[in-house]
């Protein structure tokens, strides 16, 4: 009994860091998703060079362990630049999500029928505009799947940010380990958060996965 007590204690403690764990998850996928959209148009768009700098920053970021990203920011960027702990570990989570969000975004890119930009162009509409209007729109939702598997990586690799001492969940996990010396009650406590946070993430993107899915 005493040990339920203890565990719903540690859960409810561990809960007050709910909101830090989301928010880091969230800003990093839609920095992420902006940088995953713009260096996919480049990638397939754009011209040789720009090509190559897109190409460039997927292969290295996708090579650079995330937590180096962090420390990175955190102890060189911020140095010169005012930027907080989560903040720093929120952009360079978008920042190494974005390579991986490229790779997804191409791939649905260059899934679209290649006669769809030609009717675009052939009814007067410009390279941008039917990128905008009539790629991406399509794009988008042949990259749910992947994308849901991303923003299910992004969301335990929030985790990461407890490096540089953001108070999230897992950050609150060890004070609990630290203060009451019981680390399977603190971190099995965090993990089964953190699996109701996957299996709910899961379940709002499959929901949005099965009623934008194309249909061919």
């Amino acid at each position: 009994m005493q040990l339920l007590q203890d565990f719903v204690t540690t859960l409810q403690f561990l809960i007050q860091g709910l909101g830090v764990t989301i928010s880091v998850t969230v800003i990093a996928l839609a920095v992420g998703f902006v940088l995953g959209i713009l260096m996919a148009i480049l990638r397939v768009y754009g011209n040789r060079p720009l090509k190559a700098l897109a190409a460039a920053y997927s292969v290295i970021v996708r090579a650079v362990p995330v937590v180096v990203t962090i420390f990175l920011l955190y102890f060189v960027i911020a140095s010169i630049v005012d930027l907080s702990a989560f903040w720093a570990g929120s952009l360079a989570l978008g920042f190494a999500s974005g390579a991986y969000q490229s790779e997804i975004f191409r791939g649905a890119i260059q899934s679209v029928a290649p006669g769809q930009m030609t009717a675009a162009r052939a009814i007067g509409m410009s390279r941008i505009k039917a990128i905008q209007y009539i790629i991406l729109p399509q794009a988008i939702r042949l990259a749910l799947p992947g994308w849901r598997n991303e923003a299910t990586l992004v969301l335990k690799d929030s985790t990461l940010v407890f490096a540089v001492g953001v108070p999230e969940m897992l950050r609150r996990a060890q004070y609990v380990s630290s203060r009451t010396l019981e680390p399977f009650l603190a971190f099995g406590a965090a993990a089964v958060l953190y699996l109701a946070l996957t299996l709910l993430t899961n379940y709002v993107l499959g929901r949005a996965e099965d009623r934008y899915r194309m249909v061919t």
